[in-house]
């Protein structure tokens, strides 16, 4: 494995963990880096009938905190502005959907720690 060099590294391979991880939970993935003019959705995967919204963090360290408590009420807010967009882009505004976070630790070391949070948040 190649050293991670930045954040944008850290935030591809988190991506990858994470996609991967969902895959052999049995999801279908839809998409990656769904962009809106809000931002960016990390995955829409689709558990059954259900979209899924997967926010992922990653972390190297926990010297800022782990990679679950860095999901804030603000990004909420935002996921669930872009998830929307998802939504009506894609003709399923009727969908059922929910909000996950694939948490990452110790990205690009030996330690690696993936923790999927189903239902992570709810949209308002």
């Amino acid at each position: 494995m190649r050293p991670l060099r930045n954040r944008q590294d850290t935030g591809k391979l988190g991506e990858d963990l994470a996609t991967v991880e969902l895959w052999h939970q049995g999801y279908a993935i839809l998409a990656r880096r769904y962009r809106t003019r809000y931002g960016e959705i990390d995955i829409v995967a689709q558990d059954g009938e259900t979209i899924v919204f997967v926010e992922v963090k990653a972390r190297r360290t926990d010297r800022y905190g782990t990679a679950a408590e860095s999901v804030t009420p603000w990004k909420q807010r935002r996921i669930a502005a872009m998830a929307l967009d998802y939504l009506a882009w894609s003709d399923r505004i009727e969908a059922p959907c929910r909000f996950d976070v694939v948490a990452i630790d110790g990205v690009g070391t030996e330690r690696v720690t993936i923790q999927h949070i189903k239902s992570a948040f709810c949209a308002e």
